[in-house]
């Protein structure tokens, strides 16, 4: 999936997660791309997001609702094919959904905020990190604000 270039900033208010209008309302602020993603739960393409090779800092915000989720000196290289970050800003910022859907346990990470699909969390696979974390995130799940951190 390639970035729109209509993206919400998120000065606007966010729709309530859950409810068939907010649902509507997510399909009039957000992309089909960005919503195939961040409400339905889909994967981009690796290797094609906007942030999978950024370096630089600030602080990495849900593209839908505009929270602080990952700062930048939390990202690092796993050569994955997204951007991957080895904590969030704080454990409130994010939940978590233990995700079976395609044969094999994973962890799904959202927006605590607004309920949108971030990707998902893999831990134990040895990168030479402080938490041996890596929340593997879709590049149109996020923006980031070169001067938020």
């Amino acid at each position: 999936m390639s970035q729109s270039t209509n993206i919400n900033t998120g000065s606007e208010a966010a729709p309530t997660a859950g409810t068939e209008s907010a649902e509507v309302r997510w399909q009039d602020v957000l992309s089909p791309e960005e919503y195939a993603v961040l409400r339905q739960g889909g994967t981009e393409r690796p290797f094609v997001g906007e942030y999978v090779d950024t370096t630089s800092a600030g602080m990495y915000q849900c593209r839908a609702c505009g929270a602080d989720l990952f700062p930048s000196d939390t990202k690092f290289s796993s050569h994955c094919g997204w951007p991957s970050f080895f904590a969030p800003l704080a454990e409130d910022r994010v939940r978590y959904i233990r995700d079976s859907s395609l044969g094999m346990e994973r962890v799904e990470v959202r927006c605590a905020n607004c309920d949108s699909h971030m990707g998902h969390l893999f831990e134990g696979e040895g990168y030479d990190t402080p938490t041996d974390q890596r929340y593997c995130i879709n590049s149109i799940s996020l923006k980031l604000n070169e001067n938020g951190e």
